[in-house]
């Protein structure tokens, strides 16, 4: 064990951010911390670090493990060059290197035992030199710039005028050349474009020390950590698997903890009803059951409700007209900024119900593409061609789309004055503002707050044609969740700009790869381009990016028979699975409806008992009118005969309380 928490408790005025938070990693194990913005995870970075104490709780590191912390915002203030200042990092060899170079001359200026002192010196000079990688250092160093997306020419850039991206990026740079026992890192992949991404993923999976990274990216975490260390609610619940595996595990669990309340509260009712039934019964033997049963149901355990994260947050985009078939066609679009060209020839169009994803690298002029399609940017040439009834919504990454100095209230109310106040705050509540938040400035809100305004606004533009600049950027995990299911449902089309790789898998069903100034499109289901086995997300786009060109000019075995040989496998394969599925589907029906039959059969057994013992109470109780009248109770025959009858029913009634106990207990 490397690196253990042991109940931390951390909390800001009365806000209890974190509580009895408890987990332990070992040496080389790469571990991520999850949660929804304001769940503590950079809190808790700070508290292994040193650099924040805990209330209570201790963090135990190994006996001279080093740790390297990575924050999200990082302010370098140094002259040097981005290159110099990985350079700094490596200061114990650049001395190395002078020492090398000094007893080098000074070989020649002794003799005798000085030079056989300061031969055996430098022997172990070099050696020192060789363990410290002072002879790939270097390449060590340009690797990694370039893995980060420095082009070379920038190397040379002073660090002073980076933005604070970039000065992120070396100070990740630099983290990573120093390789700690431990490293921590604070949503490393937010300043990193898909290329830079996966070479982190990379180089992270090949590390031999111990990671623990927070990240809203779930893709990168997919592919780079082996436990989820997850704070909600203030507590700590660890999952061993990535991402993925953690989603279906919490999934299960909810639904566990939901059907586990349902139940509870299924049972609390029935014994509840049970018992109201035995006191109406208003007999010594049935009151005393239900008193029993009382004693039981107080001793019953109660399941608390499970909280179910951001439920409350609702986004429904639905459009407000049908466009026509073809919604946007471009033609030779082209952009340049003074001598900077970014494409000169794009063309694409998009149909109606598709959800394109337009990726490619930092700069290559995605977001400049979003703008001329909505006229905030002049193209340089080219042309931009609407369909019919085509109404765009625009979601802008910089919300440039918010009036800084409109508060919340205002933002919508500006933009739909007929809504009533009633109205907007029933809306703004849902996407999570309420009481005083809806006055809160546009100006002063944190960037996924004002991504829920840019959102709420959409969602009430009921546009056809969904234009997405970064959409989620600065959303937690369960928001994101949130806008996927959303525009998953959403009838519309949906052209966006995102890095968000898991996004993309769950939303996009064809993806435009803008790369060297050139448009590469990877169809999926809605195009009629390429055959229906392209899915046209991204794991798609990694599997084919290399080959789609040839796979789309494939043999003349297609042109004959319409079908290449692994196609035809494919179809084999299908047809089996489909078989498979109906045979289980089937299957399945049936046991549906013999479990719907045999619940029927309950109900109605329930049903004729209570009609039973309804008759027979009625029947005694018209007995006892009878018995009270004089030619009844003067007369010995009819008296013997009704006494027989009530003690008849009395027998069967007996039966059926205890027929009718059974019953219920059975029909949950």
């Amino acid at each position: 064990m490397i690196l253990s928490c042991h109940h931390i408790t951390k909390a800001f005025v009365e806000n209890t951010v974190l509580s009895d938070v408890s987990f332990h990693l070992e040496k080389g194990e790469k571990a991520a911390v999850i949660g929804i913005n304001g769940a503590g995870k950079s809190t808790l970075l700070k508290i292994i670090t040193g650099e924040m104490q805990a209330d209570s709780g201790t963090v135990s590191i190994a006996r001279d493990q080093k740790i390297g912390y990575l924050a999200q915002n990082q302010n370098l203030t140094s002259s040097n060059s981005i290159y110099q200042e990985m350079l700094s990092v490596r200061q114990d060899v650049l001395d190395m290197e002078k020492e090398i170079a000094e007893s080098e001359r000074q070989m020649n200026k002794v003799k005798g035992e000085a030079l056989n002192a300061l031969m055996a010196r430098y022997t172990s000079l070099l050696e020192r030199y060789d363990m410290e990688s002072g002879y790939s250092y270097k390449g060590e160093i340009v690797g990694i710039l370039r893995g980060l997306g420095f082009s070379d020419q920038d190397f040379e850039q002073p660090v002073s005028t980076l933005s604070g991206g970039q000065k992120t990026r070396v100070a990740l740079g630099k983290l990573l050349l120093q390789k700690p026992p431990i490293i921590l890192l604070d949503e490393p992949t937010n300043h990193l474009d898909m290329n830079s991404i996966r070479w982190l993923e990379t180089y992270l999976s090949n590390y031999r020390g111990t990671v623990l990274i927070v990240s809203h990216d779930r893709y990168f975490l997919d592919r780079t950590v082996t436990r989820i260390i997850e704070l909600e609610n203030t507590k700590s619940t660890v999952f061993n698997g990535n991402y993925s595996f953690y989603a279906e595990q919490k999934k299960a669990l909810r639904e566990q903890q939901r059907k586990a309340w349902l139940n509870n509260q299924a049972e609390i009712r029935h014994q509840e009803e049970v018992i109201a039934k035995l006191r109406r019964f208003n007999r010594e033997k049935s009151i005393r059951r239900a008193e029993s049963r009382e004693k039981l149901l107080q001793k019953t355990q109660v399941v608390e409700k499970p909280v179910e994260l951001r439920d409350d947050m609702r986004l429904v985009l639905t459009p407000c007209i049908k466009s026509g078939r073809e919604v946007m066609h471009v033609e030779n679009l082209a952009k340049s900024f003074d001598d900077k060209i970014l494409f000169t020839d794009l063309s694409f169009q998009i149909r109606r119900g598709e959800h394109v994803a337009l990726i490619g690298d930092n700069g290559t002029g995605k977001t400049t593409i979003l703008k001329i399609i909505n006229e905030l940017l002049p193209p340089d040439g080219g042309h931009i061609r609407l369909g019919t009834n085509v109404h765009i919504g625009y979601y802008d990454q910089e919300h440039h789309v918010l009036t800084d100095s409109n508060t919340v209230f205002e933002e919508i109310s500006d933009a739909y004055p007929s809504m009533t106040n009633t109205e907007i705050r029933n809306l703004l509540a849902s996407f999570l503002f309420t009481g005083e938040d809806v006055f809160k400035q546009i100006s002063d809100l944190s960037g996924g707050e004002k991504g829920r305004v840019s959102l709420a606004k959409l969602m009430l533009s009921q546009c056809n044609f969904l234009i997405l600049d970064e959409p989620t950027n600065h959303l937690d995990l369960v928001s994101k969740e949130v806008l996927e299911n959303a525009l998953n449902s959403y009838t519309g089309t949906i052209l966006y700009v995102s890095h968000d790789r898991y996004f993309i898998n769950r939303t996009a069903s064809r993806i435009l790869s803008l790369t060297d100034q050139v448009l590469l499109n990877y169809p999926g289901n809605n195009s009629t381009e390429v055959p229906d086995r392209f899915i046209g997300n991204y794991d798609f786009y990694l599997e084919k990016s290399a080959q789609v060109q040839e796979t789309l000019l494939d043999n003349a075995y297609a042109d004959i028979h319409g079908l290449t040989y692994e196609e035809t496998r494919g179809q084999t394969a299908r047809a089996a699975q489909k078989t498979a599925k109906v045979t289980e589907a089937g299957q399945d029906w049936k046991r549906q409806k013999e479990e719907q039959a045999r619940k029927r059969k309950a109900a109605n057994d329930l049903r004729k008992c209570e009609e039973r013992i309804a008759a027979l109470e009625a029947d005694n109780l018209a007995i006892d009118e009878d018995m009270g009248k004089p030619e009844v109770f003067t007369s010995p025959d009819k008296l013997r005969e009704l006494t027989a009858r009530k003690e008849a029913n009395e027998a069967e009634l007996e039966a059926l309380y205890e027929t009718w106990e059974e019953l219920s207990e059975n029909q949950e």
